[in-house]
């Protein structure tokens, strides 16, 4: 567990994220980060859109039944 303290930026309030947890975040300066809920009522802090999945599951499906279609468009 990391502790973070909220400050005040400007209007705004934020946290600084400690070099270990950039790190292990995988991520940089003007990367993208998601807070997101998680199931037993906190939040998690992750580096990827969470609805990427379901954008791909559609576009695979999308992909497989226009597959003859997309081939002669590829050529």
């Amino acid at each position: 567990m990391v502790e973070l303290k909220v400050r005040k930026f400007g209007n705004s309030l934020g946290v600084v994220l400690p070099k270990e947890v950039i790190s292990r975040l995988n991520t940089q300066d003007g990367a993208p980060l998601y807070l997101t809920e998680a199931p037993e009522g906190g939040y998690r802090l992750v580096p990827y859109d969470p609805d990427f999945e379901t954008k791909m599951t559609k576009a695979e499906d999308i992909m497989q039944r226009y597959r003859d279609t997309l081939h002669v468009l590829a050529q």
